[in-house]
């Protein structure tokens, strides 16, 4: 198989001044990206501000001899995520590329979440993506190419207590990414989302010994692949973790049928409606929608 390279193509990286971003922005500025590194340069908690973060990263990039810009706008509004894309379409002519990183933390049992944990934790991590994706993405239509890689979680995936504000939000991202690969196909676009275990400042307290093998810099070859001309899928979600690449998808069983349905068929039947025996993996909802079709026209397999 050829190298996989980024020569003339240009990325924007969210939340880039460290962590998992950082490792992405090096990741493909060796491979002859132009990146642009945006971060606030806030908190966990995405307070204060500064663009001394993102001025490092661009720093290491150009003196690995690279070419990066430093943007420290906010991706909580919509100003901000078209300045972002500005940024990348002023320094280098176009856009290419999106990696949605940029995220905070602000943990608490759901009965213990306030307004303010829940408004600003969407607002960074899910409408943050619509505010950056949107305006990149028109770029991407028009010239008929693009990349976006979203971040999610097996906090929204699966879940994990106290994170259901953060939860909520990575998989708003899965469902984005899955409209996005929708509507991005005739433009060659492609959208994925990866779900990445690593040690970062946001988890260095959660893996004690284990942390050692989860070096952030193992997920960004999944994010170098995804953002590529070679990368082959769309609209799916995979897990990085320590070198290991993995793919989460949403199955629907066969299920149970009854046109009388009642709630005592549906207590009754309860172990053959959630037999994962047989099931399928929709491109998306048509694919269900299909199947339901075939069972009440009595056409099912």
């Amino acid at each position: 198989m050829a190298d996989i390279g980024f020569d003339g193509k240009v990325a924007i990286i969210t939340g880039a001044g460290g962590g998992l971003g950082r490792h992405h922005a090096l990741e493909l500025a060796s491979r002859g990206a132009r990146l642009v590194i945006n971060d606030l340069g806030g908190s966990l908690s995405g307070e204060g501000g500064d663009v001394g973060p993102a001025q490092s990263v661009v720093r290491e990039i150009l003196d690995l001899g690279g070419e990066a810009v430093a943007d420290g706008n906010s991706v909580a509004t919509a100003e901000g995520g078209k300045a972002i894309v500005q940024t990348a379409v002023d320094a280098f002519g176009t856009v290419d590329i999106l990696v949605n990183n940029a995220g905070i933390l602000r943990d608490k049992s759901f009965h213990n979440l306030d307004q303010a944990m829940i408004e600003s934790v969407i607002q960074v991590h899910l409408l943050g993506a619509f505010n950056v994706t949107q305006p990149a993405f028109q770029i991407m239509r028009e010239k008929g190419y693009g990349r976006i890689v979203s971040t999610s979680s097996n906090s929204g995936i699966l879940g994990n207590f106290g994170q259901a504000n953060y939860g909520a939000a990575k998989m708003g991202l899965v469902g984005l990414t899955r409209v996005l690969a929708i509507e991005g196909r005739k433009n060659n676009i492609k959208a994925n989302a990866i779900a990445p275990v690593a040690l970062t400042r946001m988890t260095e307290e959660m893996f004690g010994a284990a942390g050692d093998a989860l070096d952030p810099a193992l997920v960004s070859p999944l994010v170098a692949y995804l953002s590529s001309e070679a990368c082959e899928p769309t609209g799916e979600i995979f897990s990085a973790a320590g070198g290991i690449i993995s793919r989460f998808f949403i199955g629907l069983t066969p299920g149970y049928y009854n046109p009388n349905l009642t709630a005592e068929d549906v207590a009754e039947h309860l172990s053959i409606i959630r037999d994962e025996t047989g099931y399928i993996v929709p491109e998306d909802s048509s694919g269900e929608i299909s199947k339901i079709v075939k069972t009440v026209m009595g056409d099912a397999d």
